[in-house]
């Protein structure tokens, strides 16, 4: 797999971790009472984005590693 290769599919696994977990532990305004002026009763209290893009990193990770050990071997064999 070549270096341009691994960065797209580490970006590609990125958005997909992100994904995955975004949904992760978000409780909504009406859940906690308090809906400030102006905005979704359904809006996120306390979205945790940082932490949860160091989760996707870590996803992203894992499954470009998955994804090299996969396809390395893949090449060599094919003689690509």
């Amino acid at each position: 797999m070549s270096l341009v290769g691994g960065i797209v599919i580490f970006c590609i696994s990125w958005w997909m971790c992100l994904f995955v977990v975004l949904p992760i532990g978000v409780r909504g305004q009406f859940e906690d009472g308090e809906i400030p002026e102006g905005t979704e009763e359904g809006a996120p209290a306390e979205p945790m984005l940082a932490k949860k893009a160091v989760w996707a990193t870590i996803g992203a990770v894992v499954c470009t590693a998955i994804a090299g050990i996969i396809v390395v071997p893949l090449l060599r064999f094919y003689g690509a």
